[in-house]
């Protein structure tokens, strides 16, 4: 038999992923001052373990203020450049291909993690040395009720910003890092510039389409001139808002028709966030809501080929496929000896990939 498409090896540029198992930036809230550790070797590592293709790194502060919360990950210093490349070394050393998400969260950045609670840190729900920061975004406009009224930026602003994520993409690039994904989605800043709900300058870099893209295309084409040829450069997109007076399908293709142009290699569009009322959704609309430890209902089966195979009779393959995408793994049955002496046993529990539960620690959530 010949080999699935999605078990198939796919070339991006001069990056070669051995398949097109692709997992996604999950945000994990869990490091301090932007340093990864031994819980991102762990949770990213068993990924490859698991045989994907490609392992993107969750959505990563370009700059401190650039922060979703106090325990995302950064590369804004030359310090955090070893972490990650740890892990890196890792992802490569067991046949995956290492990706990163460079994100600067705008507005909705100094929030709180979801299993804190929504809305934004202040000063009076704080944790211990984890004070609430001003916010930045393209225009003054507010994330919602009770949220802090963000800083506009000027123009000067806008090129350190940008001499932000070409500073990131450089140190992706000594971490070793095969593929970049610029953030331009959910809400955060640039697609706070994308957006006319939440982009009101009256400058070159509001009004029309092509004022509201200018920022953002400025960010990625200078990523683009920082990162090696033959890397891809991923971007990040919400393909239209919750309104008819927001992004719009147009709106998205225009922008990545300019993308392409350039040398933009993809985009992964998620679901809409911008909300009716010209606010910014709630920063954890796009995020988990989980508690660690809590119970969560999977919603995609754990094999990659999806709902039509019989759990537990995989399709047969001449590919070769790692054990632990095989069902009758994933549902092995667990042997104990009872009390009494007697040998029971009991299926295992499954969770997809993306939602699979790490002890005493925080739920994946989409970045």
């Amino acid at each position: 038999m010949s080999t699935p498409a999605l078990l198939s090896p796919l070339a991006l540029r001069g990056v070669t992923l051995p398949n097109r198992l692709v997992v996604a930036p999950m945000c994990q809230y869990s490091v301090t001052d932007g340093f990864v550790g031994d819980y991102h070797l762990a949770h990213l590592g068993r990924f490859a373990l698991g045989g994907f293709g490609l392992v993107v790194v969750e959505a990563t502060g370009v700059t401190p203020e650039g922060r979703i919360s106090h325990g995302d990950t950064g590369l804004w210093s030359d310090e955090h450049v070893p972490g990650m490349a740890r892990v890196v070394d890792f992802l490569h050393a067991h046949g995956s291909k290492a990706g990163i998400q460079l994100a600067h969260a705008g507005a909705k950045a100094s929030s709180k993690r979801p299993w804190d609670g929504e809305g934004p840190v202040t000063p009076e729900n704080a944790q211990p040395g984890e004070e609430p920061w001003p916010t930045v975004s393209a225009s003054a406009v507010p994330v919602g009720p009770g949220w802090p009224i963000p800083h506009a930026l000027t123009v000067e602003e806008l090129g350190d910003v940008r001499n932000a994520f070409v500073a990131a993409a450089r140190r992706s690039l000594d971490a070793g890092f095969d593929v970049v994904e610029v953030h331009a989605a959910h809400g955060y800043l640039l697609n706070q510039f994308l957006s006319p709900l939440t982009n009101r300058r009256a400058d070159a870099y509001g009004g029309s389409r092509d004022g509201r893209m200018r920022f953002p295309l400025e960010v990625v084409e200078a990523v683009r001139a920082a990162w090696p040829d033959d890397r891809p450069l991923f971007v990040r997109v919400s393909s239209v808002d919750g309104s008819r007076d927001g992004v719009t399908l147009e709106d998205t293709v225009a922008f990545a028709r300019e993308l392409k142009a350039r040398g933009w290699t993809s985009s992964t569009p998620p679901a809409a966030v911008s909300a009716a009322d010209g606010t910014i959704p709630s920063a954890t609309a796009t995020r988990s809501r989980t508690r660690p430890g809590s119970a969560r209902r999977r919603t995609s089966p754990p094999w990659p080929w999806g709902s039509s195979s019989t759990p537990g009779r995989p399709r047969r393959s001449s590919s070769r496929v790692s054990p632990t995408w095989w069902p009758s793994r994933a549902r092995r049955r667990t042997t104990r000896t009872s009390p009494r002496g007697r040998r029971s046993s009991s299926p295992g529990t499954t969770t997809s990939s993306r939602c699979r539960p790490v002890p005493g620690s925080p739920r994946a959530s989409g970045c």
